[in-house]
């Protein structure tokens, strides 16, 4: 086996997810394993650079886990021949000029989504990695997890028959920060930093409905902000100027209707935190995070609407499990590895800065129909 060192600039990782899932649980799983084989004899060593603003942080993260390079210099970084690639989890405001940094610099380049604050300059920035050559890709974790990938199993399969409709439930109860800390950074409230749930999840709604169902041809969404007051890191009040729910109805290519409701105000009764229903003519299914329960047509009970008495039937248990048939491993590093392999090894890979702008469209078309009142067409992005 040949050992190629891939340098990685990381500009991100003081953050909750750039640390604990992109760091952790992909590029350290990754050396953890003894690297990435890429198939041909040759095993692909990461070499992370930590970037950010403080170093002092990034200097523990380093010790914390035994690394060297560390740098509060973006430019310096982008400027060494020897890193390879750029990879982007800051908050979303500063990501595209970082990005466009990158694309002139010649890295290639992986970003946490959104890729930019604008439908615009996401399509600048998918523009710019194409001009240039390099290779470029877009996280889009949801359905790397256990649960939606037994959901496309079924779908493959040919399960559902016809697709009638899609409900998902996405959320949990943000604490506001006065009376228990808040577990959401203060920045995703306020919408002159880049916050609000509509930016935030319409993003991955759009990629785990295009990849499972269909692509969104239309959205008619009402966002709001039921909690208007928050309290910061530092226990200081801050008033909410970004929506922190948001409920949404899809059209999809091919007739299916999606309704997806995203609320960082609303107690959880499910068994995850996202869960989605899909019904069909010839069979639903139910899949979270990790799970998936599914009822054929030929199991189907035949119930009876009759509010006069208690519930004959637990319908719960009329549901089989789908089994895992396979093993699953982290969401994030899997995806590291297709985008790494397609780097290094020339595999193929389609969640690209363009799959990353019809994101950030969908979102834009969102906060647009809700502040509008009105169903609003989703054009189809050309490549």
């Amino acid at each position: 086996m040949t050992r190629k060192t891939a340098r990685i600039a990381m500009n991100g990782v003081t953050g909750r997810m750039g640390y604990r899932q992109h760091l952790v649980r992909s590029i350290l799983a990754l050396r953890e394993q003894g690297g990435l084989e890429l198939g041909d004899g040759t095993v692909l060593w990461p070499e992370p650079i930590l970037l950010g603003r403080r170093e002092h942080a990034l200097r523990e993260i380093a010790g914390r886990h035994g690394l060297e390079h560390v740098s509060t210099d973006v430019d310096a970084v982008l400027a060494d021949p020897s890193v390879d690639l750029y990879f982007d989890s800051q908050v979303t405001s500063a990501r595209e000029e970082s990005i466009k940094k990158a694309i002139a610099a010649g890295k290639h380049v992986y970003t946490e989504k959104p890729t930019a604050t604008g439908l615009e300059g996401a399509l600048e920035l998918a523009r710019l990695a194409h001009d240039t050559g390099i290779r470029h890709g877009v996280v889009q974790d949801k359905i790397f997890l256990p649960g939606l990938l037994k959901l496309k199993r079924l779908t493959d399969g040919g399960f559902f028959g016809r697709i009638l409709s899609v409900r998902g439930e996405f959320g949990y109860w943000v604490f506001e920060g006065d009376w228990q800390p808040a577990q959401r950074p203060s920045w995703n409230y306020r919408a002159e930093d880049g916050g609000g749930i509509v930016v935030d999840m319409f993003p991955h709604w759009e990629y785990v409905l295009h990849e499972l169902f269909g692509r969104v041809t239309s959205v008619q969404a009402l966002a709001t902000t039921h909690i208007p007051q928050r309290w910061d890191e530092h226990g200081k009040p801050y008033d909410a100027t970004a929506d922190d729910a948001a409920y949404g109805i899809f059209e999809l290519e091919g007739g299916a209707i999606a309704q997806i409701n995203s609320s960082w105000a609303v107690r959880v009764n499910r068994d995850e935190l996202v869960e989605f229903q899909v019904d069909g003519t010839e069979g639903s299914a139910v899949a979270g995070l990790r799970t998936c329960r599914a009822q054929h047509r030929s199991a189907t009970p035949k119930p009876v609407w009759n509010p006069d008495i208690p519930a004959t039937e637990v319908f719960r248990d009329q549901w089989q499990e789908v089994p895992d048939n396979a093993e699953f491993g982290n969401g994030f590093k899997a995806q590291w590895e297709l985008f790494l392999k397609h780097v290094y090894a020339d595999a193929p890979y389609h969640w690209d800065l363009l799959a990353g702008a019809r994101g950030v469209q969908l979102a834009e078309l969102g906060l647009r129909s809700s502040a509008e009142g009105r169903r609003i067409d989703v054009p189809e992005i050309a490549p």
